[in-house]
């Protein structure tokens, strides 16, 4: 079982930076791959960031590659995403989530999530 717990959102302007941050709960934390998705309103809950056990590879959506980097922390039970160069199409809430396949995109493929939270890019 894991517990997932986000925070680090909120207003920021068009071209701004936030960093968003995970804590994880459970003794197997670490054997879980980790990612980052987000949903606007009215949208479908998309794919941004994956990141595997031991937080050497990533991947990206295409929409946020260059800008976003995922990364996290075993010792700490930690999740993070750099987000710069923020756009106002990135506004949506974020989701942290843990899963047991590296690679995954959807999701449904995940099987643990965070309640999310809002992040919010002014023009």
């Amino acid at each position: 079982q894991v517990q997932l717990v986000e925070s680090g959102g909120g207003l920021v302007q068009a071209g701004g930076s936030l960093r968003l941050s995970c804590a994880a709960s459970g003794r197997t934390f670490s054997s879980y791959v980790t990612g980052w998705f987000r949903q606007a309103p009215g949208e479908e809950r998309e794919f941004v960031a994956g990141i595997s056990r031991n937080g050497g590879n990533t991947y990206y959506a295409g929409s946020v590659k260059g800008r976003f980097t995922a990364s996290r922390d075993n010792v700490k039970n930690a999740v993070y995403l750099q987000m710069n160069s923020l756009k106002h199409e990135d506004k949506a809430v974020y989701y942290c989530a843990a899963g047991r396949f590296y690679g995954l995109t959807q999701w449904k493929q995940y099987e643990y999530w965070g309640q999310g939270t809002q992040v919010t890019v002014s023009s």
